[in-house]
């Protein structure tokens, strides 16, 4: 089987998505314009998607406060500095700012929103 989606419960989901395709260039798929406001968003290699949704009735995560440990969504980067610096200005924030593991670079971010979002750039890619 193949992974169609991953989906996050979210406060603001036509404020997320439209930061989301600005900021890490996120393509919209299928989106509605009633509640949830779901937002289908597709990487940039159109097999990896998203969904940005708020459905009041489903209780809302705790972005905000959750370790990143706990839940993160993890973006490549081929400068994770360049885009740290670049989505700090857009209004996220640092957790972690750029380490290394082993041959890797990573950074953690949050969201304006409170999710945490990883780049990384690994020495040898895991996808293609």
């Amino acid at each position: 089987m193949k992974i169609e989606h991953t989906a996050f419960n979210v406060e603001e989901p036509v404020l997320m998505a439209r930061w989301y395709v600005e900021h890490l260039g996120l393509q919209i798929r299928r989106r509605t314009t009633d509640a949830p406001y779901a937002h289908f968003l597709a990487d940039d290699s159109g097999t990896v998607m998203i969904e940005i949704y708020g459905n009041r009735d489903a209780p809302l995560p705790d972005y905000r406060n959750m370790n990143p440990a706990e839940l993160h969504l993890a973006f490549v980067s081929t400068d994770v500095a360049a885009d740290t610096a670049r989505l700090v200005k857009a209004g996220a924030t640092i957790v972690a700012d750029i380490h290394q593991l082993g041959d890797d670079t990573f950074a953690m971010l949050r969201d304006p929103w409170g999710l945490p979002l990883q780049l990384v750039k690994r020495a040898t890619p895991m996808i293609g």
